[in-house]
């Protein structure tokens, strides 16, 4: 697993949303700053706990014109489902074979109560309009994901 840094290009990609629309970042970034984060499984405590997190920050988030890019490997069905229950305001977007993940270097081995498997780790890319990764968000917990998120946009 060979994880981008700050200063590595973007990989640019094209995916469904939880709304079965095809978005892309060369798309998004015309209009600034895109933060793509990566989570594990939609619908499961910490995935939400984060969801939740950016979804009450999107104010201070469009205010800074950051367009929230939530990747996982669940089916656009999936998605829309636990968009719906949480009533997300922005879009997640659904990468079933992990090839984005695999780009961003986030997908590969776990380990969780002694078995070893591979998954996505969860981690999140602040892209600057010129389409390099402008920092990574690699510490922090799923309840203060958007603080941390929040605090350096606004350094």
């Amino acid at each position: 697993m060979h994880t981008l840094t700050v200063g590595d290009k973007a990989p640019q990609f094209t995916l469904q949303n939880q709304n079965d629309e095809t978005i892309s970042l060369s798309e998004a970034l015309q209009s600034g700053p895109v933060l793509v984060y990566f989570y594990p499984k939609a619908s499961t405590p910490g995935c939400t706990v984060q969801a939740c997190g950016l979804r009450d920050s999107q104010p201070q988030l469009n205010d800074l014109s950051v367009t929230v890019f939530g990747i996982s490997p669940d089916p656009v069905a999936k998605l829309a489902k636990f968009s719906d229950k949480q009533s997300l305001n922005f879009s997640l977007l659904s990468d079933e074979d992990h090839a984005i993940a695999d780009a961003f270097g986030v997908w590969g081995e776990k380990k969780f109560m002694g078995k070893i498997y591979d998954g996505i780790h969860r981690l999140s890319f602040l892209v600057g309009q010129d389409g390099n990764i402008a920092h990574v968000f690699n510490k922090f917990k799923t309840k203060d994901h958007h603080e941390v998120v929040l605090a350096y946009l606004a350094e």
